[in-house]
């Protein structure tokens, strides 16, 4: 059996997974090379919020207040870079819980066949069965790899956003950036 009869014989389930799927890996694959870039661009990006800030802190003298910019800013540019990651998650939540419901819809099938037919044929037992476990292998399938990956990319964004930090406060004691 090739993975397109699974596919059509886990019903419309599977379908829902697949595009699921192809969404949630090119998210993936997306933020990976995206990231890639980013961790490069680390001092000119701590370069351009010093920048920024320096433009609209003229008349801050507090460090404090000073200081709440700098968070914003690094904050703003988490916030930009975690775009997209939402979807995996969600993905990677939702995807067992509709191989669930495909199991439950199988399982239903597989019980009208034994009302309609009776325990004759177990063939026609089986195929709801086997509709049942296609859909939680499944939504397992695609649970697993993006549930890895949203996490893997947020423990880089963490990383990320602390070593922008250290670029910013090594700047920020250098002096001022023109």
């Amino acid at each position: 059996m090739n993975i397109f009869s699974y596919v059509s014989s886990g019903g419309p389930i599977m379908y829902v997974l697949l595009l699921m799927s192809t969404i949630g890996m090119s998210i993936i694959i997306w933020k990976i090379f995206y990231f890639n870039v980013e961790k490069n661009h680390i001092e000119s990006n701590a370069v351009n919020i010093l920048k920024k800030i320096g433009e609209n802190t003229s008349d801050i003298s507090d460090e404090s207040a000073l200081l709440e910019l700098v968070k914003d800013q690094v904050y703003s540019t988490g916030h930009r870079l975690e775009r997209g990651l939402n979807t995996v998650k969600i993905i990677a939540t939702i995807s067992p819980l509709l191989g669930l419901l495909g199991t439950v819809m199988g399982v239903l099938s597989a019980f009208q066949s034994i009302a309609e037919h009776g325990l004759k044929d177990p063939s026609i037992f089986a195929g709801g069965i086997s509709m049942a476990l296609i859909t939680t292998i499944g939504g397992l399938l695609v649970a697993i790899p993006h549930f890895v990956s949203y996490n893997y990319l947020i423990g880089w964004l963490n990383s990320y956003e602390v070593k922008l930090e250290e670029a910013l406060l090594r700047l920020y004691v250098k002096g001022p950036i023109k």
